[in-house]
């Protein structure tokens, strides 16, 4: 009879899974208190800030930043949304292909991000606060092949 209590010399990469699940859970609570209560935005829509704000023009075609974010094409759509109803973002259509939509930060969305900035450094910054650099730039290089991305 296995008992599953005890940790098998090949779940290192399991236990990683589980230990990265949860420390993204207390990342994603602690940053959506701090940027919710200043700037009523959540952690998700930072993020989708953050990646309008880095493109080229401040714009992104709808399904690439879908990816960026992890999210389905309905699932930015949802996300955005609010950002647009708030005029944190808008909508472009592409000029030479009408199946083609742009979401696109706002100068308020500008506003809005570098402020959220300040305090979404001082939550991570906080959160980390024990773990030496260079362990956070190996452990971010890892991510990053998990992730199997190289933007933010």
């Amino acid at each position: 009879m296995d008992d599953v209590s005890i940790q098998a010399p090949d779940d290192t990469a399991l236990d990683f899974c589980l230990r990265l699940a949860r420390a993204q859970a207390a990342v994603v609570r602690r940053l959506d208190a701090a940027l919710g209560g200043h700037f009523g935005i959540s952690f998700g829509d930072f993020q989708l800030l953050l990646h309008l704000a880095r493109a080229p023009g401040g714009r992104l075609r709808r399904v690439d930043l879908a990816e960026r974010q992890g999210l389905t094409a309905s699932g930015v759509t949802r996300s955005l949304l609010p950002l647009e109803k708030t005029g944190l973002v808008g909508r472009q259509p592409d000029p030479r292909d009408a199946r083609v939509g742009y979401a696109v930060i706002t100068p308020a969305g500008h506003t809005t991000l570098d402020n959220a900035m300040t305090t979404a450094r001082e939550a991570a910054n906080d959160l980390l606060r024990h773990a030496p650099p260079e362990q956070l730039q190996a452990l971010a290089a890892v991510l990053g092949l998990v992730a199997g991305t190289t933007f933010i």
